[in-house]
């Protein structure tokens, strides 16, 4: 027993020893610079995993746009700047990709044969397909909908969420999460899906979602209680969504032979998500399979809910210290939505409900919006491995294919290069008449890519604002993003006042890093008023 321990203890000793050795005196020209860390393997995963941005820009500030550091036994390898997002985020898909680095924790969570767990051309049809329901028809017809699950939220007699009575305070991250999972469900899948979303199907939703916790990122195996429940959620989601499907397929079959009140109910699926999917059909000629499309709904309503839920919080948070800011949101409509012939008074109850026409007369609250996603991002790093030795242009670097690159948006997107007080959030930067070029999105070139879902610009991932990534793997559901925080956040300021629980102004909580993604510490509270 003691011989083993001595045996040991010496290996750990001698791994020790030859990892500082190594970092001190080993050093290849041709790589980057590196991160010294005491802790082999482990590296420098705690100071990176406590908050990512202040890592990268204070070995940015030691080394520049390019440095690597070791994340439990990984070498990564971080590229700063535009040109690093340019470098990373438009790199080709036979030199970097991102299966690799995300296939082991996405595939869990949203099941097999569909966006990392499928060859990246296929991927990028199902994205087309999906695409579908972000059309500009599609969008249109969101605004009613997402409107309509706010106020149904809200006015909730039974008080869901903390809404309940003249005023109150409410844990606005779970309110946030709970409302953008309906409006989710309901613009982007139908009324039917949003009927199964009762609590049961809320909190399965939850347990799926507790799989990115950054765990899984690392050691996706690992048998965690979290992780059955991760197993079990996405069993039974997956079996509610094969349940419609089959219905939709009874009800074809029975078409013929289908009564009056049957054929209604049938027409009103008749453009709607799993009904689109149902008759998509690959470039090969294979058509999307039952189970994919069950696989894919639930990506669809991750994805709908995943970054609206964070941002939507994030604008309630600074709505809350900043309520001359939400007051302005709320004279913008009275302003700009009211009829001409409408009787002098700020009444509530006089606005009309919102329309998708109504988005592009308040540009006050895009600002809100864009402001809130350019400080407050929910994506802090971009991984892809690298698959062949790549070259930095302009640097002695080479990437080798033992590394895996890093991008960070974000960084750029909080940069006093970029933006003037980068780290203040102040909306009006963002207006039309504001004079600080720094504050300006960088002009797009015309030339344009199509990965396989659409065109999109290829200088797009050089703009410093770059919420929503760029590249094969920007999300398509940037115009829905939009949409859905403008219209619950203008139909929030509509109902309420808000402010913090202290009357404190400008102050917000910090941001929680123990997720995959960063969003407000959990139990966030601000407090609300009813306008009269």
């Amino acid at each position: 027993m003691w011989e083993a321990f001595l045996y040991t203890s010496f290996g750990l000793a001698a791994s020790w020893v030859f990892s500082v050795f190594r970092q001190l005196f080993l050093h290849d020209k041709t790589e980057p610079p590196a991160v010294f860390h005491w802790i082999p393997y482990v590296g420098s995963a705690v100071a990176y995993g406590s908050d990512p941005v202040a890592f990268f820009e204070k070995y940015r500030a030691k080394y520049g746009d390019i440095f690597t550091f070791t994340l439990f036994g990984r070498s990564v390898t971080v590229y700063l700047g535009p040109d690093g997002n340019e470098f990373i985020l438009n790199g080709k898909h036979a030199d970097i990709n991102a299966e690799e680095i995300y296939g082991p924790l996405t595939t869990p969570v949203f099941g097999k044969d569909v966006v990392y767990d499928c060859p990246n051309a296929k991927l990028m049809e199902q994205k087309r397909f999906v695409k579908f329901g972000l059309t500009q028809r599609a969008l249109e017809g969101h605004v009613g909908l997402v409107e309509g699950e706010v106020l149904r939220y809200v006015n909730d007699t039974e008080g869901r969420g903390g809404w309940i009575g003249e005023a109150g305070e409410v844990d606005i991250c779970a309110a946030m999460a709970e409302i953008t999972l309906f409006t989710a469900a309901r613009s982007l899948q139908g009324r039917e899906v949003r009927e199964k979303l009762t609590a049961e199907m809320a909190e399965l939703y939850h347990d799926l979602d507790m799989g990115f916790a950054p765990v899984n990122f690392l050691f996706p195996g690992l048998p965690l209680p979290r992780n059955r429940k991760r197993d079990i959620a996405h069993a039974k989601m997956r079996a509610v969504y094969l349940d419609l499907i089959q219905q939709r397929h009874d009800r074809l079959t029975a078409r013929p032979h289908i009564i009056e009140d049957e054929q209604k109910e049938d027409d009103e699926h008749e453009h709607d998500m799993i009904t689109n999917l149902m008759q998509s059909v690959y470039k090969n000629g294979t058509p999307v399979s039952d189970s994919e499309i069950a696989n894919m709904m639930i990506t669809l309503l991750m994805g709908g809910q995943h970054s609206s839920s964070s941002a939507s919080s994030w604008i309630m948070l600074e709505l809350a210290a900043n309520p001359d800011v939400a007051e302005a949101l709320y004279q913008e409509q009275l302003d700009n939505l009211l009829p001409s012939d409408h009787l002098p008074t700020t009444s509530k109850t006089q606005l009309p409900p919102l329309t998708y026409a109504d988005l592009d007369k308040l540009p006050l609250l895009h600002n809100v919006v864009k402001e809130t996603l350019r400080l407050h991002g929910s994506i802090h790093s971009i991984m892809r491995k690298v698959k062949n030795p790549l070259r930095v242009p302009g640097t002695p670097y080479v990437v080798s294919t033992d590394k895996v690159l890093l991008a960070s948006p974000m960084v750029t997107a909080v940069s006093d290069e970029f933006f003037e007080d980068a780290k203040r959030w102040n909306p009006r930067r963002w207006d039309a008449t504001a004079g600080d070029s720094k504050n300006k999105e960088e002009p797009s070139d015309q030339d344009t890519i199509d990965y396989g879902y659409g065109a999109v610009a290829k200088s797009s991932t050089r703009n410093p604002y770059l919420p929503f990534g760029a590249g094969r793997h920007r999300c398509i559901g940037e115009k829905f993003a939009y949409l859905n925080l403008g219209v619950i956040v203008a139909t929030i300021v509509r109902e309420f006042e808000l402010s913090t629980l202290d009357g404190s102004r400008g102050v917000v909580p910090k941001t929680d890093h123990s997720s995959m993604f960063a969003r407000p510490a959990a139990g966030s509270m601000i407090r609300w008023r009813r306008r009269k």
